[in-house]
């Protein structure tokens, strides 16, 4: 997931990025509120976070008017100090989504981010995603496999969606840096094996058959039926 952070008070922005890094969002900052602009709506951003009070001469809500007015449906929450009704009221009137008052719980502000990718998740391909007895709901984020729940971070579930939707195909380190992790280049790293291996012990650990499969040198695939080359 693709987070667009707007925040020029450092430490919260430090702490509000060191956070969703470690729960798996891909996470891009800005702490001025003209080039926060630029990058709002430059670019395709899975959710938003906005501090109200910028530097520059364009605020939070600003920003967001400008997003709405150009027909962009991004998730946004307004991050502030600002707290009375009014300020509250008048930030959901200009276009957030949700308004979150400073200081806040970071488990608080990630559950309201889970909460507003839950309602947005994509129709079009459906939001059910099912191999063998493995389940997964695009829309509330859930994941089960023979009716029982599995949890994930949020990048797992983006891993494993990534999976199921290529069920039976095999893809390759690259095809996965790009698709869940936007990177298009190589970190030279071992995050993807760190994280299919994570994975592969919530999802094949307990259950039969294993469905995540290792071709050595080529890449993965999750699939019923063990591919040829499968290690």
């Amino acid at each position: 997931m693709r987070c667009l952070v707007i925040e020029d008070e450092v430490e919260t922005a430090r702490f509000i990025c060191k956070g969703l890094r470690e729960a798996g969002y891909t996470v891009t900052s800005s702490a001025h509120g003209l080039e926060g602009l630029d990058l709002a709506t430059g670019a395709d951003w899975d959710i938003i976070l906005v501090d109200r009070m910028l530097p520059g001469a364009v605020d939070g809500l600003a920003i967001i008017g400008k997003l709405r007015s150009l027909g962009k449906q991004t998730p946004v929450i307004i991050l502030s100090a600002l707290t009375s009704i009014e300020q509250r009221v008048g930030g959901l009137r200009g276009g957030a989504d949700d308004y979150l008052s400073k200081p806040f719980a970071f488990s608080e502000l990630l559950a309201r981010m889970e909460a507003l990718l839950r309602r947005v998740a994509p129709e079009s391909e459906g939001t059910q995603l099912q191999v063998a007895d493995l389940c997964l709901d695009l829309r509330t984020m859930r994941v089960s496999r023979d009716g029982r729940p599995i949890t994930l971070q949020p990048r797992e579930f983006r891993l494993l969606a990534y999976l199921m939707r290529h069920t039976g195909q095999v893809v390759t380190r690259t095809m996965l840096l790009e698709a869940v992790w936007d990177y298009h280049f190589d970190p030279q790293t071992n995050v993807i094996d760190v994280q299919i291996s994570r994975l592969r012990t919530k999802i094949d650990r307990d259950f039969a058959p294993l469905l995540i499969h290792t071709l050595r040198g080529v890449g993965y695939s999750l699939a019923v039926q063990v591919p040829a080359g499968d290690g």
